[in-house]
Parts: structure tokens; C-alpha cells; sequence
């Protein structure tokens, strides 16, 4: 069955959502951005992209020092020096269009900033200090944790939503509104329309000129070529398939790691992937028991396999082998996107069904 065909299955159904409550946040003044998580997560990946792609370079370069005898220019600097760029794109320009730009531009540079951590962790700056990508892997999970606790627990009020559509037809005032980005400032009005000045933003926006050049947006770009290929291939059964698939590598490939290794690492880091994959296979299994009854139930023990993977498995083997990690890591997310589309596909069938 496709991705948007067909009557919903037993078990298709999606869990009612959570009772909205009032956030203090709203009576300080800081809506949050519906969209913020996805800021988030690209800052995050640009960031390990930035990492994954420096080592390689210097790898392959055998590590040459930029500046001559006499100086040392570290990557460390450029990393500031971006971070900086960031925090002045942001503060330079009202509307959303800047924030996934400064999440681009501040994942590269706190990539290469972070990059340079065993340098300022040992007495004698040792850029090959065996913990480090083990710290960095760590830092960025603390990242994305704050960024769930902030955005993910609690679902968003009538009036974040609002603003957010507000936020939208601010910057359309300036430069008008292209079809794509109107669309969702439309569904973010939709999304607010029992707050108080609605009707006024949706009089607002409708005020605003269309216009189809937009400033670049590179995660956007990415996300939407990778939500247009999960739409296209993973349909009902690929979905189950692939997940399966792709957990089952990445746990094989975590104990093959620890096997080969075994023995030249610290034995907490051997046995916490070993168990964690453990812990993961059992989430996995529960998930895999509920694919005829609740596929919507399943599918969210089959996240959570994930998430073990994504918080356990690989701080561990970040320790033991980092190339193998970050491999891991690029298939346990394309795991998480498999799962996330097969998500959106019941829930979309669900809100077709009520």
C-alpha cells in the first residue's frame, strides 16, 4: 500500500494527543518555533557532517600545520569565527527565514570548534586524545536531549503557533511570500486559529505580496530531497523491512566491532555496546510483536530501539572505534527516518479516517 492510499488497517490508528497546557515560557514573552527541532537536528548533523568530513581531509593530508613553522592556525579559530557569524546572522535579521542558515553556518563552525576538544582536555594538547570523539558524540546527544526536553515533551500552544505564522508574514512584508513558504504559514495559522489574533495575522497575510525568490535554506533543500525519497520507497511492507534490515545491521555491525577490538579498549565501553545492543534487540522485538495489532504501537518500540542505539550503543563504540560509530550512526538515522515516515504515513491516515 502506498503512502497515502487505502483505508486504515487495525492498528493503524494514532494515540490521542496529549492535553495542550499553558507554559510560562508564553508569559515571558518566548513562543518557541514549531520548526525549532528540525533547526536543531540539522545544526546537529551539519555539526557531525563537519567533524566526520575535517578528519577525513586531515587524514588523508597527513595532518599539515597551516601557518608555518612560526604559527599554528587550528581549525578551532575558523569554528569561532563561524559560531560568531551565526550569533550575528541572528540577531541581524527579524523573521524565520535566517534560522536555518545560522543553524548551517553555526553547525560547521561548533563542528570544527568541537573537533579540537582533546586538545583542551590533555596537558599536551594531544589532538588524538582516544576519548575525545567519545566527548563530542556525547555533547551533541546533550544537545538534542535539551532541544526534546525544550520542544518535544510538551505540544505547542494555540499561540506559538500564531506567532510563528506572525513570524512568517513579517519577513513577507520586507520580500513577499514564495507558494512553498506562504503553505506553511498558512498551516501554522491553522494550527493557532483558537488564539487570540488570528483573524488579524490571517488579514496580514494575505496583505503580503507573493514572490517566488527565497533566500537559500541548504537543510531544508536536504530534508525535503530525503522526505521525497522515504514517500517514495518506504510504502506499508518496505517500511518493516527496511527498519528490520537496518537495525539488524547496525547491531551486527556494533558486535563485530566490539569482537574485532576486543581486549585494546576500556571493558566498560566493550561490555556497554554489547548490552546496549541487547536492550535494543528487546525494544526491537517488542516493536516486531505488535506489527499485527498496533503498527502505530510498534513502530514506536521500533523508534525506541533506535534511540538505545543512538544514546548508549554509540557513546560506547565512540570509544572503541570511531569510524565504525560514525557509520553506525548515519544508518541508525536513516533508520530513525525510515520509522519517522512510516509515523507520518498512519497519522495521515488517521486524521483521513476521522
Amino acid at each position: 500500500m502506498g503512502a497515502g492510499s487505502g483505508a486504515a488497517r487495525p492498528g493503524d490508528a494514532r494515540p490521542a494527543p496529549r492535553e495542550q497546557r499553558p507554559q510560562r515560557l508564553l508569559r515571558w514573552g518566548l513562543p518557541r518555533d514549531p520548526r525549532a527541532s528540525e533547526h536543531v537536528l540539522g545544526f546537529a548533523v551539519t555539526t557531525v557532517l563537519t567533524i566526520a568530513v575535517t578528519r577525513g581531509v586531515l587524514q588523508l593530508t597527513g595532518f599539515p600545520q597551516v601557518g608555518g613553522d612560526a604559527l599554528h592556525v587550528a581549525h578551532v579559530l575558523w569554528g569561532g569565527l563561524l559560531m560568531g557569524v551565526a550569533v550575528v546572522l541572528t540577531l541581524s535579521f527579524a523573521g524565520p527565514v535566517v534560522r536555518p542558515l545560522v543553524a548551517f553556518v553555526g553547525g560547521i563552525g561548533f563542528g570544527l570548534f568541537i573537533d579540537e576538544v582533546g586538545k583542551f582536555l590533555t596537558h599536551d594538547n594531544d589532538y588524538f586524545f582516544s576519548p575525545a570523539p567519545m566527548i563530542m558524540y556525547v555533547t551533541l546527544v546533550l544537545v538534542m536531549l535539551g532541544a526534546d526536553a525544550l520542544h518535544g515533551r510538551r505540544a505547542h500552544h494555540p499561540t506559538e503557533y500564531l506567532a510563528a505564522a506572525a513570524d512568517h508574514a513579517v519577513a513577507g512584508l520586507a520580500g513577499g511570500l514564495s507558494p512553498e513558504r506562504r503553505a506553511v504559514a498558512e498551516d501554522l495559522l491553522t494550527r493557532g486559529r483558537e488564539a487570540a489574533g488570528a483573524a488579524e495575522t490571517a488579514a496580514l497575510l494575505r496583505a503580503v505580496p507573493s514572490d517566488d525568490v527565497e533566500a537559500p535554506d541548504p537543510l531544508d533543500a536536504s530534508a525535503r530531497r530525503l522526505r521525497a525519497l522515504f514517500r517514495a520507497v518506504v510504502t506499508r511492507e518496505w517500511a518493516t523491512r527496511t527498519t528490520t534490515a537496518l537495525l539488524a545491521v547496525v547491531a551486527l555491525g556494533t558486535v563485530v566491532t566490539v569482537v574485532a577490538t576486543w581486549g585494546q579498549d576500556p571493558g566498560w565501553a566493550e561490555i556497554g555496546a554489547v548490552a546496549s545492543v541487547g536492550l535494543s534487540l528487546v525494544a526491537g522485538v517488542r516493536g516486531w510483536t505488535l506489527l499485527r495489532s498496533d503498527r502505530y504501537r510498534a513502530f514506536q518500540w521500533l523508534r525506541r530501539a533506535v534511540l538505545v542505539n543512538l544514546l548508549l550503543t554509540q557513546v560506547a563504540l565512540f570509544r572503541i572505534e570511531p569510524w565504525a560509530a560514525t557509520l553506525g550512526l548515519f544508518l541508525a538515522l536513516l533508520t530513525l527516518g525510515v520509522i519517522a515516515s512510516e509515523k507520518h504515513r498512519l497519522e495521515r491516515l488517521h486524521l483521513v479516517e476521522v
